[in-house]
């Protein structure tokens, strides 16, 4: 028989952010991002988050690209987002 002192604990903390859920805010944020500031971020190198950036795109989000502030980079912010199924 199983006592209540030998059975696992329910885990209490909270799931970890998926690097995708991690892009989203960062991209939803005032000041937008960078590929840099993202790469870094993430841990992913300079091609995957373009093609990260693509792939929320295709998912419905709209994401807006514009000129940094003197660095050179481009910033990209998400304007809008898809509704329903496609959000998540």
């Amino acid at each position: 028989t199983t006592t209540a002192s030998n059975r696992p604990k329910a885990s209490t903390s909270k799931p970890r952010e998926t690097k995708r859920a991690q892009l989203i805010r960062m991209l939803k944020a005032k000041t937008g991002a960078d590929v840099a500031q993202i790469s870094k971020k993430l841990g992913w190198q300079k091609h995957t988050t373009r093609t990260a950036l693509t792939g929320l795109r295709k998912a419905g989000f709209t994401i807006e690209r514009s000129a940094s502030d003197g660095s050179g980079a481009s910033v990209y912010r998400i304007t809008a987002e898809p509704s329903g199924e496609l959000a998540r």
